[in-house]
């Protein structure tokens, strides 16, 4: 009997053993230089990467004439230097552009680029917006103690309570706690949930007190997935960077995260009032465009017009370092806290310690300090400004619903809305140039739907018949007339679209297009797993077949006719599904029949939080699956199919014995699978946003 233990804990340590030294030592693109290999993140250089193998000549080299291109599209460089410049740099280190340069080589450019642009800016890296912040590459990955400390301090507000946090919180601001708390993921996961409530569900978390390593890279997966899908930014960031919590990328997201649930009534729908800030409709389709921040500085410049303030405000950074602007905009927005002294202050420094004191009383959080205000710190004002909106908008409560788009706020278009936001958070995970705030305002001048065409089919586009700033609508039309005429060449159904149909921002229209679109990037991803397809082409068909086929193999008897099988709205069939391609990735101790609406809900979001902590990269709602949304379900299908097929052996594995018995006992799930039932196989490596 004790030998039997001790054999079991020996199997067991061993199986542990492996899972730590496959997840610790994923190497991925390995630089010769350690010093090189130091200035960049794993998810950074395989970035890199990909975009260097993309300037290969048909001789499979790369001259640095062929990386010139590709230099210049980067935002990180473009937002400082000019074409030229980049150009003129790269031929003062190389003379000869003709010259073949190997991956190292043009690292090194890279790296000499950013320093030559930090130093056109003063010695340091100016900071980005708000939604970029802190997620490119920089020399030295350095962060703001100023917003470290802003963040925690958010954290122990909104989280004190929380009944798995509240044992480690409240934590100091000036220590680097933050980053030991993490470490587990699920900080970063309840935080997404108070910036949107309900993105994850809860009970996908692993909140043990101590996790193991897989359950670790769980937490961050599910993390980074639900992250993309509230909008935020994460195609520098890699689970295995937030396992080692890496100051300036753990920083960065709660920047976005904070940013999302501080700017979230910064929209027509939520504060139908904002529409006080235009003069007629058609500046109000313009405002609808706009991102948040771009409407909160709008916001801000019509109080400030309002009280007789001629100066105006364009960014949160150089525009509110002598905290007038803040002066004369509380007092317009609070008379009765107003005070002259603000502004009779000429020191900078008091003034600014004035103008909190007076936020303050309007119950506005903490989000700056005096320095911060007078050193232009571009995020911790933006959230400032965003608090005082927050607690005094100062919009009159009347509305002139003539202003007010009916269409955009009519409630039976939830389905067409849902749609949009789909394809809006798809199309911002690509990690494209433009980020887009309003799908279909967005798109109408046809330069997004370019970006993404390339992003499908890599040199589909020619950009040099692409103008980035279209002027007129002759050019606008130019550019939708080329999406059209690339989507035909990619088989797209297109019939009945046209140029002028995005133009005009058709919804319908070009949302068919987008669907189509989107479909067609996963057939490609799903197709170029050769060693699974054979190169053949991959329909819906496939995909349906491979699920109920995996699902049968596991031994259950849930089947779907088609995507738009109603008994998908209960959720069993993809629960199944996803504990076939992972057996121990569902509770089924919390799954319900489906038989009730409130049911239907719980196993729905369920599901999603589940896919998204296995890898799949999804953004659709709970309703869609509810509602059996066809195109959805098979988004979702296809997703679970792509993580399936890139483990190994993903699609040939036979099912294991214990599957056959039916869904695994809720008392055993938190377990780490035993290695006879897992055949020795090791957690897939951490693939963040790979997926």
């Amino acid at each position: 009997m004790i030998l039997n233990i001790i054999s079991f804990l020996f199997c067991y340590l061993v199986f542990h053993c492996k899972v730590e030294e496959n997840m610790s030592s994923f190497v991925g693109v390995v630089v010769s230089d350690p010093w090189l290999q130091s200035q960049f993140t794993q998810v950074e250089l395989r970035g890199l990467k990909s975009k260097f193998v993309s300037a290969r000549n048909q001789a499979g080299k790369v001259i640095l004439a062929d990386l010139l291109p590709v230099l210049v599209k980067l935002n990180e460089l473009t937002e400082l230097l000019t074409d030229d410049e980049i150009e003129n740099i790269l031929k003062e280190s190389s003379p000869d552009l003709d010259e073949e340069v190997d991956f190292e080589s043009f690292l090194r450019h890279y790296l000499n680029l950013q320093a030559q642009a930090s130093d056109k800016v003063g010695g340091h890296k100016p900071q980005s917006s708000f939604l970029k912040a802190t997620t490119t590459t920089t020399l030295h990955h350095t962060i703001s103690e100023s917003e470290k400390a802003s963040y925690v301090n958010h954290i122990n507000t909104y989280l004190g309570e929380d009944p798995f946090l509240k044992d480690y919180l409240p934590l100091d601001p000036s220590s680097d706690d933050i980053f030991e708390l993490a470490k587990d993921g699920v900080l970063l996961c309840k935080l997404i949930n108070v910036a949107v409530p309900n993105t994850i569900d809860e009970r996908a978390i692993n909140t043990k007190k101590v996790l193991n390593p897989w359950e670790r890279n769980e937490n961050h997966t599910l993390c980074l997935n639900s992250a993309k899908a509230i909008g935020c930014t994460v195609v520098n960031i890699g689970t295995q960077d937030l396992i080692e919590a890496r100051p300036h990328l753990v920083v960065g997201l709660m920047c976005q995260i904070i940013k999302i649930q501080l700017l979230s009534d910064l929209d027509l729908k939520k504060t139908p009032q904002l529409v006080e800030l235009m003069e007629d409709s058609t500046d109000v389709e313009e405002l609808m465009g706009l991102a948040p921040e771009k409407v909160l500085l709008k916001w801000m410049n019509f109080h400030l017009k309002r009280a007789g303030f001629e100066k105006q405000v364009t960014n949160f950074s150089s525009d509110l370092k002598d905290g007038e602007a803040y002066a004369h905009l509380l007092n317009a927005l609070a008379p009765e806290l107003g005070t002259n002294s603000t502004l009779e202050t000429t020191d900078p420094t008091e003034r600014a310690r004035l103008i909190i004191e007076q936020a303050e009383k309007l119950d506005c959080k903490r989000y700056v300090t005096p320095k911060d205000i007078v050193e232009g710190s571009t995020n911790l004002n933006l959230a400032f400004v965003a608090q005082i909106f927050q607690h005094r908008n100062g919009l009159s409560d009347s509305v002139d619903q003539s202003k007010v788009p009916v269409a955009e706020m009519e409630e039976d278009d939830a389905q067409t809305s849902r749609e949009e936001r789909c394809f809006r958070l798809w199309i911002n995970s690509l990690g494209i140039e433009t980020h887009v705030n309003n799908l279909f305002e967005n798109v109408r001048g046809g330069c997004v739907l370019l970006e993404v065409l390339d992003k499908a089919s890599p040199g589909s586009v020619n950009w040099k018949q692409v103008p980035k700033q279209p002027l007129n609508s002759f050019k606008k039309l130019e550019n939708c007339n080329q999406v059209v005429s690339i989507g035909k060449d990619l088989n797209l159904s297109l019939v009945n679209i046209a140029g002028n149909d995005i133009l005009q921002g058709n919804k319908k229209l070009i949302i068919s297009f987008l669907w189509q679109l989107m479909r067609f990037n996963m057939i490609q991803l799903l197709k170029n797993l050769r060693q699974h397809s054979q190169g053949k082409e991959i329909g819906d068909a496939d995909i349906l077949n491979w699920a109920n086929e995996k699902v049968k193999r596991s031994g259950r008897s849930s089947q779907m006719e088609s995507f738009k099988d109603k008994n998908l709205a209960t959720g069993r069939f993809f629960l199944e599904l996803l504990s076939s391609v992972e057996p121990r990735v569902v509770n089924w101790a919390l799954v319900t029949k489906g038989t009730t609406d409130e049911d239907k809900k719980s196993n729905a979001t369920y599901i999603i939080s589940v896919a998204r902590k296995l890898g799949c990269s999804i953004f659709l709602l709970p309703e869609d699956i509810i509602e059996v949304n066809q195109k959805m379900m098979l988004t979702l299908t296809a997703s679970i199919m792509y993580w399936s097929l890139q483990k190994k052996g993903g699609d040939t594995e036979p099912p294991s014995p214990s599957a056959r018995s039916g869904p695994p006992s809720p008392s055993t799930r938190s377990e780490p699978p035993s290695p006879s039932l897992r055949n020795n196989q090791p957690p897939p490596s951490p693939r963040g946003d790979d997926v």
